[in-house]
């Protein structure tokens, strides 16, 4: 079991200053040196060239002020410092292995179903895909995810984590803003080849796509719905998924997030409309209490942190990854492009 920290180990966390110096990785090196007995064996454990690791134990010697070695016909002895040095550092090699150990299995045995709510989309493009990597590091716990009855009431789904983009979450549930979803207006290529391009003086005689999630006044969705009055809803639906279908099948404009742009059939309107929308990761502390949860939670968060390029502050259509998206919106929302 873990001990407590004592007041004076928590004195040091405190401070910021790194005492040990700038060489840990030449600490690394010298200790597999000292094991082996030789560079050349310690370059085989290491995967590094020979040169490479005689170099490092030099600059190692040099930072130190002392030698540690002395080359012979054999391979290596170690000096009187050497050996010192060797000694504290296989303490230490044996002490970071152990706390290794205890984490990876603590890490392995975390198991649990936890429910997730997330919206189609971002559970398509962004979560499904990092399921892979997520069922090798922890194998036990299952995701159960379900599209969100109520997008701003975690409680309602009976999830344990939601992913939600808008307003700040209720101050009774623990939340965690991350990156930024950015929504804009958008037509195929197929639409614009039969409507024309859509601009503010022609607004009149195009097609609009309208969801309902999108429909509510007073709330971050005014712009767009200023834009779609000058138009024409022809069809909507309660789906997000269904809707991005929609839009890439020419049926009209539709307001999407920006990944969807990674489809090349999808094209951006320059139409003064451009919603900005906080991401959340959001559980109920009791929940978060639970290991399985917290790991999710964890790992939603870096999923969907602003330093990810799609979910960025400033969106910068010039700058967006879409190659790498777009094998991944084409299995989800491929084949489905109508010609006019």
């Amino acid at each position: 079991m873990t001990k407590p920290l004592s007041p004076s180990s928590s004195r040091g966390l405190d401070d910021t200053k790194i005492l040990s110096g700038p060489f840990w990785g030449e600490l690394r090196v010298f200790l597999a040196v000292a094991k082996a007995k030789s560079f050349n064996r310690a370059a085989d454990f290491l995967n590094m060239s020979q040169p490479t690791v005689s170099r490092t134990v030099r600059r190692l010697q040099d930072v130190m002020g002392a030698q540690l070695v002395i080359p012979n016909q054999a391979g290596i002895t170690l000096t009187r410092q050497g050996e010192e040095l060797a000694h504290s550092l296989r303490d230490v090699d044996q002490k970071l292995s152990e706390i290794s150990h205890d984490l990876n299995a603590e890490t392995r045995a975390a198991e649990g179903t936890v429910r997730l709510a997330a919206s189609e989309a971002l559970a398509g493009l962004f979560i499904a895909p990092a399921l892979f990597s997520f069922n090798e590091i922890y194998p036990k716990i299952r995701l159960q995810i379900c599209t969100p009855q109520d997008r701003e009431n975690l409680r309602a789904n009976q999830a344990d984590v939601m992913i939600v983009a808008g307003q700040q979450p209720p101050s009774d549930l623990v939340s965690r803003q991350l990156g930024f979803l950015h929504l804009l207006p958008a037509a195929s290529q197929s639409y614009i080849e039969r409507y024309g391009v859509p601009t503010h003086s022609n607004l009149s005689s195009h097609c609009f796509l309208q969801i309902e999630h999108h429909c509510k006044r007073g709330r971050m969705w005014d712009s767009w719905l200023d834009l779609i009055a000058q138009g024409v809803v022809t069809h909507s639906c309660d789906n997000l998924l269904t809707y991005s279908l929609m839009v890439k099948s020419g049926l009209g404009i539709g307001l999407v997030a920006s990944c969807t742009l990674a489809d090349p059939n999808m094209v951006p309107l320059e139409l003064g409309v451009h919603i900005r929308a906080p991401i959340y990761a959001v559980a109920p502390g009791e929940r978060l209490s639970t290991k399985a949860v917290k790991i999710v939670f964890d790992w939603l968060s870096d999923i969907f942190e602003e330093s990810v390029p799609w979910f960025l502050p400033e969106l910068k259509l010039d700058t967006l990854p879409r190659e790498s998206m777009t094998a991944i919106v084409n299995t989800l929302l491929g084949g489905l492009t109508r010609s006019p």
